[in-house]
């Protein structure tokens, strides 16, 4: 089985670079690493050479995820064992800056997929302004077929089912965090939303007279999650794109299949489940983030 560990990257077309780089820059304080002629734009959290990059365009969406890989298997080894689960990849070879070998492939539910095992670490650090997140941490997708995505990522690229909700949202994880993607069942492709992390209930408050600075409205929030018990707050980047800031999320362990233990669980242990609401506290908001799947105007992945 492959051995996917990482949440790496997310990579965005935008038909405004400036906004949407201003925004991850000067908003998140990210930390802008290269920029190559065309305007494509590689972007730090803090460690790696990127963990966004933004490609000028005619339209905006999510293009591609960058997982990082580990165990024994080489990227072509890797390419091997897709191969036998009739999924057609690409082995590319200095591709993208900081990313010497990657394996490029499309999953059942439409989305391009990054593989690499190694990328340049420049550690620009955290910056003093901005929102600064410690790092990505999911990415939600709706597909069509929501069973044969999570499937996939199961039993191909070695993900841990933790919860979900209704029928609508299943949540998976790589490591230890509750999840680093969450699929949803959807009439189409299309992103739900990209969260990054916060350090603390304390920090939520912070960015949210951040947002409010530069006159970015907070549409849910916060409020703690039911699956992942997260406290999480939502808005919109320049591109309309739902970002999630988040912190306090649930840590799974693999080996017992339950979360470690916090005061606020439901139960002890707490075993993956199904949950019915998505707001551990009961609150209502007029922003509907289960409605956002049902949206024909929302924006595609591809």
């Amino acid at each position: 089985m492959v051995n996917v560990f990482k949440l790496g990257y997310a990579e965005f077309c935008t038909k405004d670079i400036k906004a949407l780089t201003n925004y991850y820059t000067e908003v998140m304080g990210f930390t802008l690493i290269e920029e190559e002629d065309n305007g494509k734009s590689y972007i730090s959290s803090g460690l790696d050479h990127h963990n966004i990059v933004l490609t000028p365009s005619d339209s905006s969406h999510l293009s591609k995820i960058g997982w990082q890989v580990g165990g024994e298997l080489s990227l072509k080894e890797v390419g091997q064992q897709l191969k036998e689960h009739g999924i057609i990849s690409e082995l590319k070879t200095d591709s993208e800056p900081g990313i010497s070998q990657l394996l490029e492939l499309q999953e059942p539910g439409g989305t391009i997929l990054n593989l690499y095992k190694e990328i340049e670490t420049p550690s620009p650090g955290y910056k003093e302004s901005g929102i600064v997140p410690n790092k990505l941490g999911h990415i939600a997708i709706g597909v069509k077929d929501a069973k044969k995505t999570v499937d996939f990522y199961k039993q191909v690229l070695g993900f841990w089912e933790t919860d979900k909700i209704g029928d609508i949202a299943t949540f998976l994880t790589c490591n230890s965090d509750h999840h680093t993607l969450n699929i949803l069942q959807s009439k189409r492709p299309i992103m739900h939303h990209i969260a990054f992390e916060l350090r603390s209930f304390e920090h939520q408050k912070v960015s949210s007279d951040k947002l409010a600075k530069h006159k970015i409205p907070v549409l849910w929030g916060p409020s703690r999650h039911t699956a992942g018990h997260n406290i999480a707050s939502y808005h919109h980047d320049p591109d309309q794109h739902y970002i999630e800031l988040f912190s306090d999320l649930d840590v799974y362990i693999p080996e017992l299949d339950y979360m470690d233990p916090r005061p606020w669980h439901e139960s002890l242990p707490q075993k993956p489940k199904v949950w019915e609401e998505l707001s551990y506290w009961g609150t209502n908001f007029e922003q509907d983030l289960v409605e956002i799947v049902m949206k024909e105007e929302e924006l595609t992945i591809r």
